[in-house]
């Protein structure tokens, strides 16, 4: 970039205003590391001033493996008519809700496959069975929701009333991959459109709930797609508010479909954070992924923008089937916070402290 280009940018972003789609492609296409770390780390120093960097204790329970959409991009699920596909016992649920409150554990993010069969009242008696454990429920992402509402014949509205009257309390942004029509077409077409993410969030925003977001990003996506996901996420906060943090992570290849598409490197994802948090400036939170990257990678994300550490993930499956198996616990986790200059502080999903 050139320096008055540079200048133009830095002046804009340091004064609080708002980048363009303009910008945005110069940054990424001809800025360097450096420029890119340097107006994130601004960014996140004026939203959180006090030097503190979160973390959340849950686990991240899977129901079911068994889903009829067949991403191209996932190694875990498996095909209704394959062996060995699992659907989770209340037995099964309760022990892990036990070891995740024994270890500090404040929410339950669950999710799972689109099974084919089973009906609403599933979902809403296995809501009713988690909270009466009392532990916050973080679950069923957009795909989901949309697709209990196709099955239902209810609409998206009434599927979340009925959904939050079971005791859902807040939904993970999963399942957003890249919100290209395009992208998503080749790579999940059985899943629900970009539109139909939107209006999920949309909706459950509306009905008072808060949600995440999520990018998974480096597969078959170009840097514009990466943009109009970005946009589409910026769009929809302005107008409802109810998100709550933005986690972009890169894609994991192994043991997928599109095992022959090459990783994004560390320097490439931290390029993306810094990006995300530079565009969307809307979002109070961004999340590092030590899931997809590692404890170091992740404590250096602390400064392209990142504030929040993300979650001690006492399970994990999905990345896992990928082949990545970091893991930390809470003591690691603060201690790479605490090594980077920042004060480590749990939290809950709505960012209040524990």
């Amino acid at each position: 970039m050139s320096d008055r280009q540079i200048a133009d940018i830095r002046e804009r972003v340091l004064s609080g205003g708002r980048i363009g789609d303009d910008e945005f492609l110069l940054l990424a296409d001809r800025a360097d590391l450096y420029d890119l770390a340097f107006l994130a780390d601004a960014i996140r120093r004026r939203l959180h001033p006090e030097g503190m960097v979160t973390y959340v204790i849950d686990r991240n329970i899977n129901y079911t493996d068994i889903c009829i959409s067949a991403c191209k991009f996932c190694a875990f699920f498996k095909a209704p008519e394959d062996q060995g596909g699992y659907l989770l016992s209340s037995a099964e649920l309760g022990r892990k809700i036990e070891e995740t409150r024994a270890l500090g554990g404040t929410q339950i993010l669950l999710q799972g496959g689109l099974h084919p069969d089973l009906p609403l009242s599933y979902y809403e008696e296995m809501l009713r069975f988690i909270k009466a454990t009392g532990i916050h429920v973080h679950g069923f992402s957009p795909p989901e929701v949309w697709h209990f509402s196709r099955l239902s014949g209810l609409t998206v509205a009434e599927v979340l009333q009925r959904l939050i009257a079971a005791g859902l309390d807040s939904i993970p942004g999963g399942g957003a991959e890249i919100l290209s029509d395009r992208v998503r077409q080749a790579t999940a077409p059985r899943k629900c459109t970009a539109d139909q993410w939107l209006d999920v969030m949309e909706e459950a925003h509306r009905q008072g709930l808060r949600t995440t977001a999520t990018m998974m990003f480096g597969h078959i996506e170009t840097m514009v797609e990466r943009l109009e996901h970005l946009r589409r996420l910026r769009q929809l906060q302005d107008r409802t508010g109810g998100f709550t943090a933005f986690i972009p992570w890169p894609f994991q290849p192994d043991n997928t479909v599109l095992a022959g598409i090459e990783k994004t490197t560390a320097m490439g994802y931290l390029r993306m954070l810094a990006l995300s948090r530079i565009y969307l400036d809307n979002f109070a939170n961004i999340q590092a992924s030590w899931v997809t990257q590692g404890p170091k990678i992740a404590q250096l994300s602390l400064f392209f923008g990142a504030n929040d550490f993300g979650s001690t993930m006492i399970e994990e499956n999905v990345v896992a089937a990928a082949g990545i198996s970091f893991r930390l616990t809470e003591e690691e986790i603060r201690r790479l916070v605490s090594d980077a200059g920042f004060t480590p502080r749990q939290r809950r999903m709505d960012y209040s402290l524990v």
